[in-house]
C-alpha cells in the first residue's frame, strides 16, 4: 500500500483539486481559482506540510476555514488571496493564541485546496482532515457542532479585506447573521469558524479527508482504462443512472444557490429519468417523484468519460453524466448527524436510507 503524502506539492494538489469535485456532493465551488492560489503560494513557499493533529502542540489553536456563500457567485468574485492572513490575525488577537495549523473546513470544490494557499503564506501546515467530509450549506452544519463546540468568535473577510467578526448566541444565529452579511458583501466572502486548539479539534475532525481526496484525483489520472473502475478502487461508488443533462434550473438567493437538474438516461438506462434538487450541494435525486438518494450520502454528477466531478453551478444542457453516489461520512448517520443534515432538514418529508454501492 502507497504511503500517504507528507506535504502538498504541485503533482499532490492536482489531484486534491479532482477528488474535492468527485467527493463535494456538487458544492464547494469551482476549485480552479483556488488550485492557481495554492500553486502561485507554494512557488514561493515550497510544498506545506500535510500533519495530523498529533503532530501539533495540543494547545495551538487550528483554524478551519474556507468561502462561504452562493458558488454561482465565486465563478467571477474570487479572492484577494489575504482574506486568510487577515482573518487569522483578527482571530488570534480575539483568542490571545497563535495558529498552528490551517484545516480546511469542508472537502469540497475549492475550499479543498484555497487553505492551503493561506497556510503556504503563512507558513504553517494544514491538517489532514476537516470538518464534514463533503460539503455542506450551512455553517452549523461542521462535525464540531455535534459535538456541542461553538463555531465561535468567527471572522469573515471580504476581497476588500473588511474583516467582521462575530460573537453569536448559538451557531444556528451565526448561521442566519453570516449569511446576511455575506449577501451584503456581493455573494460570497472568506471565512474562519470553529477555532479549537488542537486537543479540542481530536474529538470532532473528519480523519484522513485530505488523503482521501488525493487518492481520488490519483486513481482517475492513472487509470489505465475506464477512470470509473480506478476510482471504485478508491471509494465506494453506487451509479444511479448514466444519461444526458436535458434541464438546468439554477437561481442565486439568499446566499446559496438553488436549483434543480434533470438527467435522461441513456444506453441500458434509457427511458429513465432523474431529477437533482440542490442547495448549494445536491440533496436528493429523485425518480418519478420517489427519492433514490438523499443527503448525508454524497450524491455527485460525474462526467462519463473523465469520472470528474461537476460541481452545481457548471450543470449545462447536454453533458453526459454519471449520477453517483458515495456513503456519507460516518457522523452523519448519527440520529443527531441526520437531525443536522438529513433530508427532513431541507424540507423533504422522507427518512435517510443509504444508497450502497454496487459490488
Amino acid at each position: 500500500m502507497k504511503a500517504p503524502p507528507t506535504e502538498l506539492g504541485p503533482l499532490e494538489l492536482g489531484d486534491l483539486s479532482v477528488g474535492c469535485t468527485v467527493l463535494a456532493g456538487g458544492g464547494g465551488g469551482d476549485p480552479r481559482v483556488g488550485l492557481l492560489m495554492a500553486l502561485h503560494a507554494i512557488s514561493k513557499t515550497g510544498p506545506v506540510p500535510l500533519v495530523q493533529l498529533e503532530d501539533l502542540d495540543p494547545d495551538g489553536l487550528v483554524l478551519p476555514s474556507g468561502m462561504i456563500g452562493a458558488p454561482t457567485v465565486m465563478v467571477e468574485k474570487i479572492p484577494n488571496g489575504a482574506e486568510g492572513r487577515v482573518i487569522r490575525s483578527a482571530l488570534e488577537a480575539r483568542l490571545g493564541k497563535l495558529v498552528v495549523a490551517m484545516m480546511c473546513l469542508e472537502m469540497g470544490g475549492i475550499n479543498g485546496v484555497l487553505p492551503v494557499a493561506w497556510a503556504a503564506n503563512a507558513g504553517l501546515p494544514i491538517v489532514d482532515g476537516d470538518l464534514m467530509g463533503r460539503a455542506f450549506p450551512e455553517v452549523q452544519m461542521c462535525t464540531p457542532h455535534l459535538h456541542g463546540i461553538s463555531a465561535l468568535p468567527c471572522a469573515i473577510a471580504d476581497e476588500r479585506l473588511q474583516v467582521i467578526t462575530y460573537e453569536t448566541r448559538d451557531n444556528a444565529w451565526l448561521e442566519r447573521l453570516v449569511r446576511n452579511t455575506v449577501s451584503t458583501l456581493g455573494g460570497c466572502a472568506c471565512a474562519g469558524l470553529y477555532p479549537m486548539t488542537a486537543i479540542e479539534a481530536a474529538g470532532p475532525t473528519i480523519r484522513g479527508t485530505v488523503t482521501t481526496a488525493i487518492s481520488v484525483g490519483e486513481a482517475i489520472r492513472t487509470a489505465p482504462e475506464d477512470p470509473f473502475d480506478s476510482l471504485g478502487s478508491v471509494v465506494p461508488l453506487a451509479c444511479l443512472l448514466t444519461g444526458k443533462v436535458t434541464a438546468v434550473e439554477r437561481r442565486t438567493e439568499g446566499g446559496f444557490v438553488r436549483g434543480s437538474a434533470t438527467i435522461e438516461g441513456t444506453g441500458v438506462d434509457g427511458g429513465r429519468s432523474l431529477t437533482i434538487e440542490f442547495q448549494n450541494e445536491n440533496l436528493v435525486a429523485l425518480e418519478d417523484g420517489e427519492a433514490l438518494a438523499t443527503v448525508p450520502d454524497i450524491i455527485t454528477l460525474l462526467d462519463s468519460h473523465t469520472a470528474h466531478g461537476i460541481v452545481t453551478e457548471h450543470i449545462r444542457y447536454g453533458q453526459r453524466v454519471v449520477v453517483g453516489v458515495f456513503p456519507a461520512p460516518e457522523p452523519w448517520t448519527s440520529e443527531r448527524g441526520l437531525a443536522v443534515v438529513g433530508p427532513r432538514v431541507f424540507g423533504y418529508d422522507v427518512d435517510y436510507q443509504p444508497v450502497h454501492a454496487s459490488s
